[in-house]
């Protein structure tokens, strides 16, 4: 038995190590029902649905990090017992084939999952942004009153009245 296995037979690894990635799924989870619900509530244009979500949201913000810090631990107490284990990929990989074949697997779901959130995210950000960008139009259409012509001119007068309202001829 190498001194490494000797440690990982030790230390609960695998039982400290599945409800890690047990807790992180959980809160993966929860994270994609609400990035789910937020991009329909962009779509439906429900800003007090939006405004109710931002204390859901920051609450998943501190169950993240409350897992990365917990991450963070299980690899610095590797570490300190003379682990090589720079990712939980790679930790779940020394211990005994049963558990690290269990482990392994789950680790891969969690990374996956991941995956998934950026890309929920990332279809997020993309729609606000086409959002802004279209409100953005529409105030310029307001501004210049629909003219094609730029708002500021050295040629044209600025003209002081409204379009929408009372535009002069």
């Amino acid at each position: 038995m190498s001194p490494s296995t000797a440690k990982l037979t030790d230390t609960p690894w695998d039982t400290d190590l599945a409800a890690y990635l047990q807790d992180l799924s959980a809160v993966q989870d929860k994270t994609l029902e609400v990035l789910v619900r937020k991009r329909q509530m962009l779509v439906d244009a429900d800003t007090e649905g939006l405004a109710a979500l931002g204390e859901e949201e920051a609450r998943l913000v501190e169950d993240l990090q409350a897992c990365l810090d917990r991450r963070e631990d299980l690899l610095g107490r590797a570490r300190r017992e003379g682990l090589r284990a720079e990712s939980l990929r790679s930790l779940a990989t020394r211990l005994p084939s049963r558990e690290s074949n269990d482990l392994s697997y789950q680790v891969r779901l969690a990374s996956h999952r991941s995956r998934l959130l950026q890309h929920h995210s990332l279809t997020n950000w993309v729609l606000v942004q086409k959002t802004l960008i279209h409100l953005s139009q529409l105030l310029e259409i307001i501004a210049t009153g629909g003219r094609l012509q730029p708002t500021y001119s050295k040629d044209d007068p600025i003209r002081a009245s409204g379009a929408l309202v009372d535009r002069e001829v």
